[in-house]
């Protein structure tokens, strides 16, 4: 194992001491998780190609590319807290 040190903002090191402490593990083992499970752009990529084939291939044929642009505004409008707020 490495050891590797990093400089960021006390705010940011105690907010990662404070989300590693409720979920019971080190900071450095909180760390080591969201490296390994955050995907990278590529893997995103290939996770959202891999979904448009599925859903062409076994629920909508006719999934047109049009149709993947207005799925992704409305995922970005939902993140973004424009829609699907909790009423």
């Amino acid at each position: 194992m490495a050891d590797t040190t990093i400089k960021i903002t006390e705010e940011a090191r105690d907010r990662l001491r404070q989300l590693a402490e409720e979920r019971g593990v080190s900071t450095r083992a909180y760390v080591e998780r969201l490296a390994a499970t955050t995907p990278t752009d590529a893997e995103r990529a290939g996770r959202t190609a891999r979904g448009i084939a599925y859903v062409r291939a076994h629920l909508r044929p006719d999934f047109s590319d049009g149709d993947v642009r207005e799925a992704q505004l409305w995922r970005a409008a939902i993140a973004s807290g424009q829609v699907g707020g909790r009423r």
